[in-house]
């Protein structure tokens, strides 16, 4: 068997990197596994004004930040390698790549989540200079300016309440002619002056110079297309979080999101979560680090233990 790592964890965003410097400074041998380069979504977010100690920051500096910093406590990051399958084989997690086998006495699983995409032209291309999938992130970027919502769940409609305290106009455009969203959230939007519903339309593009300027809008009933000024366009139309190499099937809530206590822990003895994945009420830089060092002090906990236990048996 390959050497045991005490700590394995999955993903190399702020919460798989706070994960690893936590598990390196506590002298456990620590890995991160990420599929593409250190930093996750931070290399898709052009600027940061709301992470505490930097009022202005982009994302690519605070992930070379981070990463350095753990590195600095001699965590292993392998880069390039995607996560296939995680399970438990004779007490330890056997983690497979598309390239190794890993086992570990811990993992923590920090993959994050992908938001659901409308796939329509420009929406890549414009991804950061004017499309966004998350308005707490980027709300502020767009005071003053006209901005489109995509979506009628809980999340569209939330987030379309609190894009209100910045933009000048909002826009929500739902391919249906009613909400899916909880009727108190319902309520407040339809109450706000700011708020026009664009009912069963949905986007075909977006269109800009350098920066979004405005959307395509088809009518689903009337087959009517329409260009619509818009400098935000914020799409909420699910968000999948990324938990399907683990063979277990630990706990979840409906959306799919791990179900943990307050130690980050699964209901699988050993296997911690943080950040994106885990079920709870926002998905922010802040809570993110604050998961993976609650998730990486409970493993070194959890393997001190159990090596306290092996040592009594082995007496």
């Amino acid at each position: 068997m390959d050497d045991v790592y005490e700590i394995l964890i999955v993903g190399a965003g702020p919460a798989g990197l706070t994960a690893g410097l936590y598990g390196s400074r506590s002298n456990l041998k620590t890995v991160i596994i990420e599929k593409g380069l250190p930093g996750g979504q931070l290399l898709n977010t052009e600027v940061i004004e709301d992470y505490t100690g930097f009022e202005h920051i982009t994302g690519v500096e605070l992930a070379q930040k981070m990463e350095a910093h753990a590195r600095k406590f001699g965590v292993e990051i392998k880069t390039g390698e995607e996560i296939k399958s995680i399970r438990r084989v004779d007490g330890l997690f056997e983690v497979k790549t598309d390239e190794n086998t890993y086992h570990s006495i811990t993992v923590i699983v920090t993959a994050g989540g992908t938001a659901q995409k409308l796939g329509v032209p420009g929406e890549d291309a414009y991804s950061g200079r004017g499309v966004s999938y998350c308005a707490v992130c980027d709300g502020a970027f767009f005071n003053g300016q006209v901005i489109t919502v995509v979506g009628g769940g809980d999340a569209a409609v939330e987030e379309a309440n609190y894009l209100t305290r910045f933009g000048s106009r909002i826009y929500v455009a739902h391919r249906r002619s009613e909400f899916r969203a909880q009727k108190i959230l319902q309520d407040q939007l339809f109450q706000n002056p700011k708020v026009e519903v664009i009912w069963d339309t949905v986007v075909e593009e977006i269109k800009g110079n350098a920066v979004v300027n405005r959307v395509v809008l088809k009518n689903v009933k009337t087959g009517e297309i329409r260009e619509h000024p818009s400098e935000g366009v914020f799409i909420f139309i699910g968000f999948k979080p990324n938990t399907y190499f683990l063979d277990d099937h630990p706990a979840h809530d409906e959306s799919g999101h791990l179900i943990t206590n307050d130690r980050m822990e699964t209901n699988i003895p050993g296997l911690f979560a943080a950040g994106d994945l885990r079920s709870q009420l926002v998905r922010q830089i802040t809570n993110a680090v604050g998961d993976a060092t609650i998730a990486a002090l409970a493993a070194e906990k959890y393997i001190t233990h159990l090596k306290h236990k092996q040592s009594e048996a082995s007496a």
